[in-house]
């Protein structure tokens, strides 16, 4: 957790202005509270390092492991392909390729970005718009092809159904509803 820390010291999240590494922690979290394995945790942890800062997947090994250092390129996109649809689908061939404790981390992941979409809809009704939330459908299929019995599956299905069925109040510019 210190590295990751260090590593996204000087980012913050588009939905809120926090500290990014709130994400990962969070992903951390969701594996944790599965009982996934201490590698499969700091995978979750670090799932972002290789993406958003000028961490190599040699470095997250030569610290992590050649275990958590696979689970982290697993979930890594291919920075080479410049079109978001094809990258996106290459990442969920390569996590589907991966099994089940890439699998594990991916959807912690889109857990925690569909909680970060739906909060952004709450202030802007617009950010359903475009491919992300089809990407994370795309997950979703893919995820449920590839595992059996993950929980976190189930929870982002959840997730994207309420996002459909109970959307978020608009707020007004305090952060608070109307009502």
């Amino acid at each position: 957790m210190e590295w990751a820390l260090v590593m996204h010291a000087d980012q913050r999240r588009e939905v809120d202005q926090a500290p990014f590494v709130l994400h990962p922690l969070e992903v951390a979290s969701l594996l944790n509270g599965r009982d996934f394995s201490d590698e499969v945790v700091t995978a979750g942890v670090l799932h972002d390092v290789v993406e958003n800062t000028s961490v190599t997947v040699d470095d997250v090994e030569r610290r992590f492991g050649v275990r958590v250092a696979a689970l982290v390129a697993a979930v890594s996109e291919n920075p080479a392909i410049e079109d978001y649809v094809a990258r996106k689908a290459a990442l969920r061939a390569q996590v589907a390729a991966a099994g089940t404790g890439a699998c594990a981390v991916y959807a912690a992941d889109k857990v925690a970005k569909v909680r970060e979409l739906r909060a952004k809809v709450a202030r802007d009704p617009s950010a359903l718009q475009g491919p992300k939330l089809e990407h994370y459908r795309a997950s979703l299929t893919m995820l449920r092809a590839e595992t059996t019995g993950l929980a976190l599956v189930d929870q982002l299905e959840f997730e994207l159904w309420a996002l459909d069925v109970l959307p978020p109040s608009q707020l007004d510019n305090d952060g608070f509803t109307d009502r």
